[in-house]
């Protein structure tokens, strides 16, 4: 799966309905160096810029767009047209490209890049996860393609640090369904984890616990069971500009 620049910015962007469709802004409405998205789990919409009056509250991961900047304070509006105020520490337009051919986990503030880290991939670095991978079968330690995002933050992780996403997700699910690889009832736990934000069921035949984490070798090797590696120092420094909710796209 090939993304441009703007197309990952979109894609990260996708918005949950109730029947678990998947919707994305359209390139006219899609301003990539003012989009960005909720990244609180209790953020709140004002009509006024003093906070006194409160509009709605926004979804966690909704994508909204930068309009003015005001302070602390600012100014946006929703997908769906709502205008308002928010606090500037409840959104954010950080994401990360992570990309197999090139070995290279791409820090991103809309469509600047902040900087550039080598990576490590699964054992089959080149070919999409499909089902979970074990020793007996290694071939199947791959490292997923598509749009996730970060579902946890585990600063104790025997990796050093580590971002988990939340693989499987929704399309992986509906994958999964479809070739009888769960049963209905994975299928509904995985897509009300997604729109809940919260991390998907890890122990299914789609396997899972892919992340983001140390103690990569810097030399483009492939060892992981499917995550991705860069060096300690790299993840310390991503630490601060990462939060839940943060895009994830990861590229053939």
């Amino acid at each position: 799966m090939r993304y441009s620049l703007l197309c990952a910015v979109a894609m990260f962007c996708l918005v949950h309905l109730d029947s678990y469709a998947l919707q994305a802004p359209t390139s006219k409405e899609l301003n990539a160096e003012s989009l960005y998205y909720v990244t609180s789990r209790k953020a709140s919409l004002y009509r006024d810029i003093e906070r006194s009056k409160l509009y709605v509250q926004l979804a966690f991961r909704e994508p909204i767009t930068l309009l003015a900047l005001e302070g602390s304070v600012m100014h946006v509006r929703t997908m769906d047209g709502a205008a308002g105020y928010v606090s500037k520490d409840e959104i954010s337009n950080i994401w990360i490209l992570v990309s197999k051919r090139r070995k290279l986990v791409t820090l991103h503030r809309g469509l600047e890049v902040i900087s550039e880290f080598r990576a490590d991939f699964g054992y089959n670095a080149y070919s999409d996860k499909e089902i979970l991978g074990t020793e007996g079968n290694p071939d199947h330690w791959r490292t997923p393609e598509g749009a996730f995002y970060v579902v946890r933050k585990n600063p104790y992780s025997k990796f050093h640090r580590a971002f988990l996403l939340n693989y499987p997700n929704a399309e992986d699910a509906t994958r999964g369904l479809r070739d009888g690889l769960i049963n209905h009832r994975q299928f509904d736990i995985i897509m009300q984890a997604e729109k809940r934000g919260t991390a998907p069921p890890m122990g299914t035949a789609l396997g899972g616990m892919i992340e983001i984490h140390g103690h990569g070798t810097g030399l483009s090797s492939n060892w992981t069971q499917g995550c991705v590696a860069v060096r300690d120092e790299d993840m310390d420094f991503m630490w601060t500009y990462v939060k839940e909710g943060t895009p994830v796209v990861i590229e053939k």
